[in-house]
């Protein structure tokens, strides 16, 4: 893939927006590869940690936002503890992944975006996981109706799941975070910095 380098790629709205975003600084990146050769999902990505940061840094929107990378990540941070210039890369990918979400970008992994929106609404709704609801919501939304029915019966009886759901306490607590986060996002940047100095 070719890809022409000028000053306006460099100084690009979206390195700047990915930033601000993510709290990070992908200019840091000096592509050592530390957190693709620890990452536990690389090998089924389309670009590898430390592609994906250098598309960022040459300005890459479009094939960044649509990579199946970025959906595939797995949060469990490793990238984040292995690079030496302290850019926490889990981090970046949160991002990329909001960014995508909220620009409507197709992704070749049709369900992540939707097992996401299921996870987090589960999350918010019960103040923790409740594994049933999350998988036959999933199932039905998907279209998958009968994945991986078939354990579900086994897990039941070693005691792995349950019928119905376990709420928190605090379970309001839960959902004013994320009350607070949805407003926090629905802000740009810019604002969200003017709203936190007040």
């Amino acid at each position: 893939m070719k890809w022409e380098i000028t000053h306006e790629v460099l100084r690009s709205d979206f390195v700047r927006e990915v930033e601000e975003r993510s709290g990070q600084r992908v200019t840091s990146c000096y592509q050592c590869g530390k957190c693709s050769a620890g990452c536990p999902i690389c090998f089924d990505m389309d670009y590898s940690p430390n592609q994906i940061m250098r598309m960022i840094q040459l300005g890459m929107r479009n094939e960044v936002l649509s990579s199946r990378s970025i959906w595939l990540c797995a949060s469990c941070e490793t990238c984040t503890t292995r690079c030496p210039r302290e850019v926490d890369l889990a981090n970046v990918m949160d991002a990329l992944r909001r960014m995508a979400h909220r620009k409507g970008t197709r992704t070749p992994e049709k369900d992540m975006p939707l097992f996401d929106e299921i996870f987090l609404e589960n999350i918010r709704r019960y103040g923790r996981l409740f594994e049933m609801g999350l998988i036959g919501n999933f199932n039905l939304n998907s279209g998958h109706f009968f994945k991986d029915i078939f354990m579900a019966p086994v897990m039941f009886l070693k005691g792995k799941i349950n019928l119905l759901p376990h709420r928190t306490r605090n379970v309001k607590e839960v959902r004013k975070i994320f009350s607070k986060a949805n407003k926090s996002t629905l802000l740009k940047p810019k604002e969200k910095e003017r709203n936190e100095e007040h």
